[in-house]
């Protein structure tokens, strides 16, 4: 029975492959590290989840290292993300904003929601997205429960993040913030190519050689 069980397990889907351990050889030996910590190594920080509370100190905690570290040499955040959480978003914001780095984005696959707005948050000149990215925003939502009063105070709150993050797209794509009002409406889904056109990035990029990500970092 327990062999049966086994197998059967065995043979479900994962929910993610395994990633390997990448072996570098120092004149102590070798040591195995996880792909991200390699990354971190190169000053890259990948942001491949949802936004919350837990990724968010992640992103945070990786970027203050990183200035710590070299106060004056770029940090790349590379993208693919549905978004999340309005208070994770503005805690990561806020941090790309106060460390001293210039900070490069790169949308790979999808910057969506929150997402987007990191990724247009990015330093002048160092926003890029791969020619197949998909980039979506819209307005912050938030399920409105209890008595009226806590309904009430919900709704002033939404409005609250609703201007805060008009003004913040509307500060980093140039645009008016009563267009980006507008915009965001309903969900506005942008290819590559248009990204660049609304301000939201600043280069589609094909390959690194290409680009001007090769001497953004």
């Amino acid at each position: 029975m327990r062999h049966e069980q086994a197998r059967q397990a065995a043979a479900q889907p994962q929910g993610r492959y395994v990633l390997p351990n990448i072996i570098e050889k120092t004149s102590r030996g070798e040591y195995g590290m996880d792909p991200y910590s390699k990354l971190l190594k190169e000053r890259i920080v990948f942001l491949g989840v949802q936004i919350d509370d837990v990724s968010a100190n992640d992103v945070m905690a990786q970027l203050l290292f990183l200035e710590s570290e070299d106060p004056d040499r770029d940090i790349s955040i590379y993208i693919n993300s549905p978004g999340g959480s309005f208070t994770s978003l503005t805690a990561i914001y806020d941090t790309m904003q106060f460390v001293r780095p210039d900070i490069s984005t790169i949308c790979m696959g999808q910057a969506a929601s929150a997402a987007a707005v990191l990724l247009a948050a990015g330093t002048p000149g160092k926003r890029f997205a791969l020619e197949n990215s998909r980039i979506l925003i819209h307005q912050p939502s938030a399920q409105g429960e209890g008595q009226s009063s806590d309904i009430e105070i919900q709704a002033r709150e939404i409005l609250r993040m609703r201007s805060l993050l008009e003004r913040m797209l509307a500060v980093h794509t140039g645009k008016k913030e009563e267009d980006i009002r507008k915009d965001i409406e309903r969900d506005k889904i942008f290819s590559a190519d248009e990204a660049k056109e609304y301000g939201l990035i600043d280069e589609v990029i094909k390959t690194r050689k290409s680009s001007r990500l090769a001497t953004a970092r």
